[in-house]
Formats: C-alpha cells, structure tokens, sequence
C-alpha cells in the first residue's frame, strides 16, 4: 500500500512546476526588466494626448445604477431565452413560474419608472 498515488503526485508536481515557474518570472522580471528615472514616468498617457487637469474624477452612482439596470434586465431576456428553447419540457409549471417572474419584474418596470430612473435623469452636480 503506497502513501500517495499516481495522480496525487501529478497533481503535486505540476503546481511545484506552476509556483516555480512564476517565481521565476518574478525574478526574471526585476533584474531584466526596464527602468526609466525619467521625469515623465508617472504622467499619465492616453492615446497620443496628454491629460490636462484633474484626472482622478469621481463617477456619479447615476451611472453605477444605470448600469446595474441594465445588467438586471439582460440577464432577464436571457432567462426568456432560456425558457424559450425548453418550453416543451418545463410544462405548464414553467410557464407558471415565468409568468410570475416576468409579471414581477414588468411591475417594477412600469410602476416605479417614473421613480427609478428620475433620480438619474434629475441629479445634477
């Protein structure tokens, strides 16, 4: 009877073999890497412009809460596609269930619209 198996030692050898490697690359890129001590090092460079001004500008939540909307009602026309390709095999219990998910999530559409989105649309700094 043997303390480890085949695959446990594999298993051992290719993450000594990852740590090694990336040890490694750590190593070869401090002593091999380049170093500048110029002055324009830590200037900021965008597409052959330079920055002029402040360039640590805070986001509005707007666009945070914007995007999470959006994100809330992608992920619910993937559910409808979903349900869509196997309606055949959901059932009369499916269609129930997305009938009351879809019914929930129109509710708050229509009925909190005009609340929902006048909180972005009206705030200005």
């Amino acid at each position: 009877m043997t303390l480890y198996n085949s695959r446990q030692v594999d298993n051992f050898l290719f993450l000594f073999v990852v740590v090694f490697y990336l040890y490694d690359y750590v190593i070869m890129w401090f002593f091999l890497g380049a170093k500048s001590e110029s002055k324009n090092r830590d200037i900021p460079f965008e597409s052959g412009v330079n920055t002029v001004g402040r360039i640590n500008l805070r986001m509005p939540i707007q666009f945070s809460l914007f995007a999470i909307l959006f994100v809330i009602f992608d992920v619910e026309a993937f559910y409808l596609y979903l349900w869509s390709v196997n309606v055949e095999e959901v059932g009369w219990i499916g269609f129930f269930e997305i009938f009351f998910y879809y019914n929930v999530f129109n509710y708050y559409l229509v009925f909190n619209k005009k609340n929902m989105l006048k909180w972005i649309l009206s705030h200005k700094e």
